[in-house]
């Protein structure tokens, strides 16, 4: 830029001459180039605040869309994002053989603090303490006011408290999104299911993993995202279930019993439609394990499937399977019913000592329930066919049902199966076995002769195994159970029109230090129904009921256990499409009472 000279020589030495000043010339350049100045200084500044104009309009603009967008947007609380791993969260459901859900997943929140951002840590503890009155209110605030920076206060909560802690409206107080496992039908079938818990955890979500039942059992199963989310199906209706948890839960009450389980099973493909045991428990709030005591006082343990008891007489019927099997007797062959029996220093009598005669027939010893005579059957068989038999019905291992619980339901039985073993194990005495155990046993001997495993999950079409007696054996079988209720010891379990068959069992509870209580019992009845054409095999098993609307107290099958199972079949027969068959009565027979 070319610069005006502040004394340019041409004027100065002309001003001289014309007798001016030249300091004049000077002071007059200098104003002008302060002019200059002051204009481009005057034009930047113009340009520099019209730029700054623009950008706070463009900000504003964009202050002003935003708020538009949120404003017709939902609230949503801010999520505070992880730098962990991402955990997987989703679970499939587990759903009832007719597709109603069983278990299933709800979207709930976790409550968590950062302390070092809490406004009024006091203020906070008194509204978190009525909240949720489990709270420690003096540590809690030792936390809030300590060094900690991160406080889990809450797993999962209900939105009605997310709400309640979102008025609090202190900014230290933050949600973490989660997806809990919500068993909708409450306690029932709570056994099978078992319950689900957290397991990695983070702010952001956390996975679900089952602690027990089939929920634990198909875990890898239920959490495996390349299933697409289809539902584990049960063999389990709940219709059915719901039923005989109602039933047998009354029947529980009515007799001041300890405890009670019922299996109900398909006798042609092993399926189980129901499986109950009491005391019960919600899956949603699943209690802790014992930590001392007998585990079989908690709710958790599942008596249908880890009690193994002396079921006593319902074993009757193996033993004189068996031995038509064998062709060492039929229906009708007469056995020795003289007694007791001594061997050794033991004897074996019949129950409350009663008696039946020189001999009975193999129909009548289990119609009358016969220890003398079942025994002397069982030595004619031997023990070790005896073992043979009951390990092909699976009696001497845990069951193989999908639960995570089976290996827990060993059977027990001597390890020396002696002369006086297969006696006393010939009626129910002296081996310990499950009612999920029975059931399978039941079903495999009256189906036809075939072995069935049990199993929980829905199955399409019969699984026959090994054929364990023939079929003509398991159709003489159903007639004498079907005796025992018609004419027998289970009298009160007849149902009309489903031709009830069973076989009651009523075991002395063995003492914690060995020996046996004399007022408590476990008493069993394993029935099936239709008799003639079966269908399903159904047990049910009371510990320590007692019957008392008589003179005496009675504690047998027949006033327990019984009664309750022929309310069940009633109830859950129609639910399960069985039709009762009804007698046809002559015209002729039928009196006319009123015209009206």
């Amino acid at each position: 830029m070319i610069r005006t000279p502040l004394r340019p020589l041409a004027r100065i030495l002309g001003a001289r001459d014309a007798g001016q000043d030249p300091d004049w010339i000077e002071r007059e350049n200098i104003r002008r180039r302060h002019e200059v100045m002051r204009d481009k200084a005057r034009v930047m500044a113009e340009s520099r605040l019209i730029v700054l104009g623009l950008f706070f309009l463009a900000g504003y603009v964009l202050i002003a869309a935003q708020m538009t967008l949120l404003s017709v947007s939902e609230p949503q609380e801010p999520r505070t994002t992880a730098t962990t791993t991402q955990i997987l969260a989703q679970r499939a459901d587990i759903v009832d053989r007719q597709g109603r859900v069983l278990a299933t997943n709800f979207d709930t929140h976790s409550l968590y603090a950062h302390p070092q951002d809490l406004i009024d840590p006091a203020g906070a503890v008194a509204a978190l303490v009525e909240i949720f009155p489990d709270l420690d209110a003096q540590k809690l605030l030792e936390d809030f006011t300590g060094t900690r920076k991160f406080l889990w206060l809450k797993r999962k909560i209900s939105p009605e408290q997310k709400q309640a802690v979102h008025d609090i409206g202190d900014p230290g107080l933050l949600f973490g999104p989660r997806e809990m496992r919500l068993y909708p039908n409450g306690a029932v079938a709570s056994h099978v299911l078992g319950g689900a818990s957290f397991g990695k955890e983070g702010v952001a979500s956390a996975e679900v993993i089952g602690v027990a039942g089939v929920e634990k059992r198909f875990d890898d199963y239920l959490r495996d995202p390349s299933n697409n989310g289809a539902p584990l199906q049960l063999s389990l209706d709940l219709s059915v279930q719901a039923a005989s948890e109602r039933v047998l839960q009354g029947g529980m009450g009515l007799f001041n019993a300890k405890g009670a389980a019922s299996v109900l099973m398909d006798v042609h493909t092993g399926e189980v439609i129901s499986l109950v045991s009491l005391p019960d428990f919600d899956p949603n709030e699943r209690p802790r394990p014992l930590t001392e005591g007998d585990e079989a006082d908690s709710p958790i343990f599942n008596r249908a499937l880890q009690g193994v008891y002396e079921l006593g007489s319902a074993f009757k019927i193996f033993t004189a399977a068996q031995a038509m099997e064998l062709g060492l007797a039929n229906p009708g062959t007469q056995i020795n019913t003289q007694g007791p029996i001594q061997w050794g220093k033991f004897k074996i009598r019949e129950f409350q000592n009663k008696s039946y005669g020189p001999s009975l027939s193999v129909s009548k010893i289990i119609q009358k329930s016969s220890n003398i005579g079942t025994a002397r059957l069982a030595l004619e068989i031997g023990g070790a066919r005896q073992k043979a038999f009951l390990g092909e019905l699976g009696f001497l291992e845990p069951t193989p049902i999908e639960m995570i619980e089976a290996p827990t339901g060993r059977p027990l039985f001597p390890s020396n199966w002696s002369d006086l073993s297969t006696m006393t194990i010939s009626y129910g005495h002296g081996i310990s076995t499950s009612p999920l155990h029975l059931a399978a046993g039941y079903a495999s001997l009256l189906n036809g002769g075939y072995k069935v495993e049990p199993t929980l999950l829905k199955a399409t079409a019969p699984r026959r195994g090994k054929q364990i007696v023939r079929p003509e054996v398991s159709a003489a079988a159903r007639d004498m159970l079907r005796l025992v209720v018609t004419e027998g010891t289970a009298s009160m379990g007849d149902v009309e029109g489903y031709a009830v068959g069973g076989k009651t069992g009523t075991a002395d509870k063995p003492k914690p230090r060995g020996g046996y209580y004399d007022d408590r019992t476990i008493t069993t009845f394993a029935s099936v129904f239709p008799a003639d054409n079966p269908k399903y095999v159904l047990v049910v098993s009371f510990d320590e009921a007692v019957e008392s609307s008589g003179d005496k107290p009675r504690r047998s099958a027949g006033w327990t256990a019984v009664p309750v199972a022929a309310e069940m079949i009633r109830r859950v027969a129609p639910l399960l499409g069985l039709r009762p068959k009804i007698e046809h009565v002559a015209l002729d027979s039928i009196t006319l009472t009123s015209s009206e």
